[in-house]
């Protein structure tokens, strides 16, 4: 996960694509892939992450970056599956649950949660819109 997110901010689109599982055929999305690798990214906070009995992997995190002069927080729940590749094992990106978009029925891209501001105070609610206090969410 901190390896494709390091590329986001290199801008290593190949790299990105090369991650994602061979099922998600990443190529014919390269466009849409480069789009998001090309924003600014401003940090990323790792959640959670575990490994299942299937073998998969999750990890949660919060992405932060910036679109114009607007911040925004992408906040997903990642799975990966660990398989050869080139005779090494590799973790390849499957797809990943969205948790807050999810709550208000609104598709990843479509609206993206703005990120922390100065302005906003610990027990206020959270401006990404999850329903929890900042503190407790991207606080």
């Amino acid at each position: 996960m901190r390896s494709r997110y390091s590329a986001h901010v290199l801008g290593l689109v190949n790299y990105v694509v090369a991650t994602y599982h061979p099922s998600c055929e990443a190529e014919q999305h390269r466009e849409a892939i480069a789009d998001s690798v090309n924003s600014e990214w401003l940090g990323l906070e790792v959640l959670n992450s575990d490994i299942a009995e299937s073998g998969e992997g999750f990890v949660e995190f919060k992405a932060y970056y910036r679109d114009g002069k607007d911040e925004y927080c992408l906040q997903e729940r990642s799975r990966f599956l660990r398989e050869e590749h080139n005779g090494q094992l590799q973790w390849f990106y499957i797809d990943g649950e969205y948790p807050q978009q999810q709550e208000q029925d609104v598709e990843p891209e479509a609206k993206p949660a703005p990120a922390v501001s100065d302005k906003v105070g610990r027990n206020d609610p959270c401006p990404c819109g999850s329903g929890k206090k900042f503190k407790k969410c991207c606080g």
